[in-house]
């Protein structure tokens, strides 16, 4: 999926950081990549602080890894997010953004934080490892754009632009869940493949869909021209490719020689799958009810 060069990426939302020294190796922890955020709301219920829980690499530099960072100015019309990753989850977020404003009323837009190594937020520090995720305390969502180079080789997802895509509006749909008072949900029954946790990242994956369904016909406001071109097989392809590499099953058999669904806290590579193309097939949230069904798939 492309974006439409007369888009004008807004980036008043949008912060960054970098410059935290890393430690040994770039994979992301198993469970966790577009699911820091299970993690996060679990240690905020039960009264922990999370950076206890977070995977932790060194100590930051005496500098931080709040100094520096990707250099925004970059990041002016959709030509820009064609071509350079951090633009295009700039210009992503604008575009989920301008279909949830329209699908919810109230809606508030989150705030987009992209850093690399590791970074301080609302729910305490975080490292690269635990994958893109969001902070409902900073109603934030982070990004280190070197996970899209981890879903591809490590993964096995394309890399194509909506696969990458998928994964910032999977986190803007967290955000949803936090504006309609859900997102607490996932620390009941947060394991297990009928758990909470389970269906919160379902949803999530829904979400996600229903920004899909929209993108190409949902209008910039300032400029009056569609965030994205349309959609292709290929594209719609692609993002089925990134839901399924970030599936428990996958992710088990690949770490563990097993597959354990009593562990799971995301859902299956199909149950991803399923939700995600329900979202893009009817482009209706109500749909997206992951906690009254039986049937997750």
């Amino acid at each position: 999926m492309t974006f439409n060069e007369g888009m004008q990426i807004d980036t008043s939302t949008t912060s960054t950081s970098g410059g935290g020294r890393r430690g040994p190796g770039r994979g992301m922890a198993v469970g966790g990549g577009l699911g820091g955020l299970l993690i996060v709301v679990l240690a905020l219920f039960l009264g922990v602080d999370p950076g206890q829980v977070l995977p932790q690499q060194q100590q930051m530099d005496s500098e931080g890894a709040e100094a520096g960072g990707f250099d925004l100015s970059q990041c002016r019309t959709g030509a820009d997010a064609n071509e350079i990753v951090q633009c295009r989850v700039v210009a992503t977020g604008n575009s989920v953004d301008g279909v949830w404003q329209q699908l919810l009323q109230g809606y508030q837009r989150p705030q987009v934080r992209l850093f690399t190594g590791q970074v301080s937020t609302g729910c305490g520090p975080a490292t690269s490892d635990v994958g893109p995720f969001y902070c409902p305390v900073d109603k934030t969502a982070y990004f280190d754009t070197d996970f899209f180079d981890v879903l591809k080789t490590q993964f096995g997802s394309s890399g194509g632009p909506l696969a990458q895509e998928y994964v910032v509006a999977h986190e803007f749909g967290h955000h949803v869940q936090n504006l309609l008072g859900v997102l607490g949900r996932a620390q009941r029954d947060p394991e297990g493949a009928t758990g909470a946790g389970v269906r919160t990242e379902l949803q999530a994956d829904c979400y996600a869909g229903v920004w899909a369904h929209y993108a190409s016909i949902t209008r910039q406001e300032s400029t009056g021209v569609p965030f994205l071109e349309p959609l292709s097989d290929k594209d719609i392809a692609d993002a089925l490719s990134a839901a399924a590499s970030v599936g428990d099953d996958r992710i088990q058999q690949s770490a563990t020689g097993r597959v354990n669904p009593e562990a799971w806290t995301h859902g299956s590579s199909a149950q991803r799958q399923k939700w995600f193309t329900e979202g893009y097939r009817t482009g209706d949230p109500n749909k997206c009810d992951t906690f009254a069904t039986n049937d997750l798939g």
